[in-house]
């Protein structure tokens, strides 16, 4: 009984956790039956996906904090959307009108990387997550770095993600992640909850590529299941996402703990 208690828990707070990108990837699903004239539909959903931040924030859903971190996740995907999409790489499009572009990139796009970031900070939260056995955080941002230079370089030299990958599971090989649904505390590997999150990500992304919301080069005349080895750019991105809310947790923590020096470094969980 205890058991089931704790499933339900876990699905009603997942739920939670990724209530901004459910609500967006319905927004991208609600926008092939309905239009706003004078409004094209890429326009659309940015300024809904805007009103759904907005309204987290009246209704205490989502803190200043971590709004500042969706916007920081949001530049992030925002300038790796328009070096993706530039003619000369080509690696998928947005083939509809709308005003609000930063060349041919929606303004929309980043609020996709925003999702992932949103549920993150939320897991976090809702979920009481603690990390066991967290390598020092020195070691997280350098390997986040390299996987977001990986993502543009991947073009015109070797492509070093399974290398990276190897890396990231040698990293984290002791890592576990504690999460609570209720009362009693779980505990799983870490390694093993980035590819649960990226694998989510990517059938989300089957989503909202079979409604429009882009394309990629073969589906250009007809629908096709997205590529299984964008499974392994989605569980890079991951990480990218898991180390800044790790970063900007612990940071919080420790100046509230330890203001009076700003300079120690911090916990490693």
């Amino acid at each position: 009984m205890i058991l089931l208690k704790d499933l339900l828990a876990f699905t009603l707070k997942q739920a939670r956790a990724a209530l901004f990108g459910g609500a967006f990837l319905f927004l991208i699903f609600a926008s092939t039956h309905f239009s706003i004239p004078g409004l094209p539909r890429y326009d659309f959903l940015f300024l809904a996906a805007v009103a759904i931040q907005i309204i987290m924030l009246i209704f205490k859903l989502e803190t200043i904090d971590e709004a500042k971190t969706i916007v920081l996740f949001h530049i992030i995907g925002l300038v790796l959307e328009i070096y993706k999409t530039n003619p000369a790489i080509g690696s998928w499009a947005y083939p509809e009108t709308g005003y609000l572009k930063i060349f041919s990139v929606p303004l929309y796009s980043g609020f996709m990387y925003a999702s992932v970031g949103s549920y993150i900070a939320n897991a976090w939260k809702g979920f009481n997550l603690k990390l066991i056995n967290y390598p020092h955080y020195l070691y997280s941002i350098v390997l986040g770095s390299l996987i977001y230079i990986n993502f543009f370089t991947n073009h015109f030299i070797y492509d070093f993600r399974l290398f990276l990958i190897a890396v990231i599971f040698a990293l984290y090989r002791k890592t576990w992640v504690e999460f609570t649904p209720r009362t009693k505390t779980y505990r799983m590997p870490l390694g093993l909850g980035f590819v649960l999150i990226a694998l989510f990500v990517w059938i989300a992304e089957n989503i909202a590529t079979f409604y429009g919301a882009w394309q990629y080069p073969s589906q250009i005349h007809v629908w096709q299941i997205v590529s299984f080895h964008k499974i392994t750019s989605w569980f890079l991105l991951v990480i990218i996402s898991f180390i800044i809310v790790a970063y900007l947790k612990y940071f919080k923590a420790a100046t509230a703990t330890r203001p009076q020096n700003p300079a120690q470094q911090f916990p490693t969980a």
